[in-house]
C-alpha cells in the first residue's frame, strides 16, 4: 500500500484529491493538511511514501515545505509530488531546485494523477507533459553549471550508464530501456541505483535535468 499525505489549502480540492486517491486499491491517504506548517509537521510525523503538495498555501508555501522534505541537504527525504493550478515557469523551476520528484497541473486526468503518485513512490520522476519540453529547455538555460566535458564523461559514468541516462532523458521507462538495450529490467535498476549518487541527484527527474545540463542529450525545442 502506498501511503499518501495530501496538502492543499482549498478544502474542496483536498477532499476531491483524497477521495480520488482512496478509490485506488493500492493507494491510501494517511493525512490531510490545509497549510504548509501542518503539512511539514504531518509529513515528518507520518513519513508517507508520497506527499501531494500544493504550491500556494498559508504559513509555508509548497516550495518551502518541499525544501524541508526533499531538498539536497535532507538526510532522509520524503518524495514530493507538486499538484498546482499554476504553470508559471518560476514555480516549476523552484520546485525542481527544491528536489521534488514530480510536477503536475491539477487539471490533469485522474488516472494521470494516480499514476504519477505511483511513479513518485517507486522513485521515478514525472512532469506534466504540457510543460516538459519548455521547462527542461528553459531550466537548463537558466542554471549556471559547469558542464561535464565529453572527455571527462567516462570518469563520471560508465558507458552503459551513459546509454541508460540518454534513454531516460528521452522519457523511457525501465522496461523500455531494458528492451532497447536488450538487458534485464533488474539490470537497469541496478545501474540507476549506482548512477544517481555519482551525479549527485536523488530522482530520475533530477537525473534527466542533469543530463540536459551536461549536454548528454540535446536541449529540447522550447517552443
Amino acid at each position: 500500500m502506498i501511503r499518501v499525505l495530501v496538502a492543499d489549502d482549498q478544502p474542496l480540492v483536498r477532499a476531491g484529491l483524497t477521495a480520488l486517491v482512496n478509490l485506488e486499491p493500492d493507494l491510501e491517504v494517511v493525512g490531510e493538511a490545509g497549510d504548509g506548517v501542518a503539512a511539514l509537521a504531518m509529513a515528518r510525523e507520518l513519513r508517507p511514501d508520497v506527499v501531494c503538495l500544493d504550491i500556494r498555501m498559508p504559513g509555508l508555501d509548497g516550495i518551502a515545505v518541499a525544501r524541508e522534505l526533499c531538498g539536497p541537504d535532507v538526510e532522509a527525504p520524503i518524495p514530493v509530488l507538486v499538484l498546482t493550478t499554476f504553470d508559471l515557469d518560476d514555480y516549476v523551476f523552484s520546485a525542481l531546485e527544491a528536489g521534488v520528484s514530480g510536477f503536475l497541473l491539477k487539471d490533469a486526468e485522474p488516472e494521470t494523477i494516480t499514476a504519477a503518485i505511483r511513479h513518485v513512490a517507486a522513485g521515478n520522476g514525472t512532469i506534466d507533459q504540457s510543460l516538459t519540453r519548455r521547462i527542461l529547455g528553459e531550466f537548463v538555460r537558466r542554471r549556471s553549471l559547469q558542464p561535464v566535458s565529453a572527455s571527462h564523461r567516462s570518469e563520471v559514468l560508465t558507458g552503459r550508464e551513459q546509454e541508460i541516462l540518454q534513454l531516460l532523458a528521452q522519457g523511457m521507462s525501465n522496461d523500455e530501456i531494458a528492451r532497447a538495450l536488450v538487458i534485464e529490467v533488474s539490470t537497469v535498476k541496478s545501474h540507476l541505483a549506482r548512477m544517481l549518487p555519482k551525479i549527485g541527484v536523488r530522482s530520475r527527474l533530477q537525473a534527466v535535468v542533469w543530463a540536459y545540463q551536461n549536454r548528454f542529450v540535446d536541449l529540447p525545442d522550447a517552443r
